[in-house]
């Protein structure tokens, strides 16, 4: 029997000292930590894939927590009889004694534990719906408030005011205006309209 773990982060900014402490304190092989930091939303993952790859009968995986396997309710579920009942591993989930597949391998047992697991699933889920909602909202309330996102844009050439309104008025046409410019027509058009509505 060989013993793993995998750590997951969402982000390379994201630091997974907990998990790897979680680990350590499993006693699990430095050599047999697997970590990717990369979203939840799936399962494509690469060094998920290499563990699985290298998981055998009779083996133990170790996780921190539910949501470190995946954020996708209905991906955590099907993971979840890949590793338990095609390859025939048990799974421990530290942050949750119940989901420990070792322990009530009876009708019971079992019974419990998928109701655990699916709950959990659900709230990871849930949690990943909610994270997004905050995220789009924050930009919403930024942008509300003036806030610009992206590179700022390139400075206007000297005659773009005058190649604006001698356009609008008629005396040259849009891509007499923009070559003028040294824009492209609809990079023109676009920051024509801006300059209208008083946007430098």
């Amino acid at each position: 029997m060989e013993i793993y773990g995998y750590i997951r982060v969402s982000t390379r900014e994201q630091n997974e000292d907990r998990q790897l402490i979680a680990m350590s304190e499993a006693r699990v092989p430095a050599e047999n930590l697997y970590i990717d930091k990369q979203s939840g939303k799936d399962f494509d993952r690469p060094n998920y894939k290499r563990l699985l790859r290298r998981l055998r009968r009779d083996d133990l995986l170790y996780i921190k927590s539910i949501d470190r396997l995946g954020r996708n309710y209905e991906e955590i579920q099907r993971q979840w009889r890949v590793i338990t009942k095609d390859k025939g591993v048990d799974i421990c989930v530290l942050d949750m004694p119940l989901l420990d597949t070792r322990r009530g391998k009876d009708l019971v047992g079992t019974f419990l534990s998928d109701i655990v697991l699916q709950v959990l699933s659900f709230v990871a889920e849930n949690e990943r719906t909610n994270i997004r909602q905050r995220q789009a909202e924050g930009i919403a309330a930024a942008k509300a408030r003036g806030v610009r996102f992206g590179r700022p844009p390139e400075p206007l050439p000297e005659n773009f005011t005058a190649a604006v309104e001698s356009w609008q008025a008629g005396d040259i046409t849009g891509t007499a205006a923009a070559k003028a410019c040294n824009m492209p027509l609809s990079t023109f058009r676009y920051r024509a309209e801006g300059w209208r509505r008083g946007e430098k």
